[in-house]
């Protein structure tokens, strides 16, 4: 903790953004900027590991993008109906690069807003799913793709489901309430859960900051562990979701989409 700070003023200063802008117009420049680096990053090794794939000795990156690969694709075939040339590289993409956007919460919370403050930059947040923004965004791109295919799918029907569930067409204007409930309720939670459980480990993180550097070694190092398990369980989770909600929109489907 910064000298002459009290705890209110630390934890409030690294919960700020690098913005641009105020209210509804601000960016978040932290936001974007770290996360479009971990993007670039993984299209750069991916692009690096298959230029160099080798099927008579795969090792290295290789074997782990494998394994990664052979993971994602078990949990498709167990959920996903029929094939798409979608679905696996969409929820590779979301499991990598919302895991690598969690794991920047293991980075030392005072380490890069003290790098950055040699510069100039007052504020600094490197976790870009600790920002809602990020989060309900990924969600909204996954909700759209999923109107996209049930409107694709199954055509006039989706629409009609509107007016005729749960209860019957008689009742049509209380099902169209009821049915844009439950669909805007799913990109919701699938974007909250997220920033909720990563906000909530930047905040012990901070909190853990607080005590004298002599005892944040043990509690730090301890919730540090625990973490990879949150981190990559939210970015499976994001996934499953992404997949399930998919994958109902295809479940009358069995062609290529």
């Amino acid at each position: 903790m910064a000298a002459g700070s009290s705890p209110v003023e630390y934890i409030t200063h690294h919960l700020a953004n690098l913005r641009v802008g105020e209210g509804v117009m601000a960016v978040h420049l932290d936001t974007l900027i770290v996360s479009w680096v971990i993007a670039t990053m993984l299209i750069v090794v991916s692009y690096y590991v298959g230029r160099r794939l080798s099927l008579a000795q795969p090792r290295g990156l290789q074997n782990v993008l494998e394994s990664v690969l052979e993971f994602v694709d078990q949990q498709i075939r167990s959920i996903f109906p029929g094939r798409s040339h979608l679905i696996g590289p969409l929820a590779l993409t979301v499991f990598l690069w919302v895991f690598f956007m969690n794991a920047m919460d293991l980075i030392p919370v005072d380490l890069l807003p003290w790098i950055l403050s040699l510069f100039g930059v007052e504020n600094f947040k490197g976790v870009p799913t600790a920002d809602p923004n990020t989060t309900l965004g990924l969600a909204l791109t996954v909700f759209l793709l999923v109107q996209f295919y049930n409107v694709k799918v199954k055509g006039l029907e989706y629409l009609l489901d509107f007016l005729r569930y749960p209860f019957g067409i008689w009742l049509a204007p209380v099902n169209v309430v009821m049915m844009l409930i439950e669909e805007i309720s799913k990109p919701l939670s699938l974007g909250l859960r997220l920033f909720g459980n990563m906000f909530a480990g930047e905040l012990v993180f901070l909190l853990i900051a607080l005590l004298p550097w002599w005892i944040q070694w043990l509690p730090g190092g301890g919730w540090a562990v625990f973490h990879i398990l949150v981190i990559t369980l939210q970015a499976f989770i994001f996934m499953m979701l992404t997949i399930m909600y998919l994958a109902m929109a295809h479940e009358s489907h069995d062609a290529d989409v």
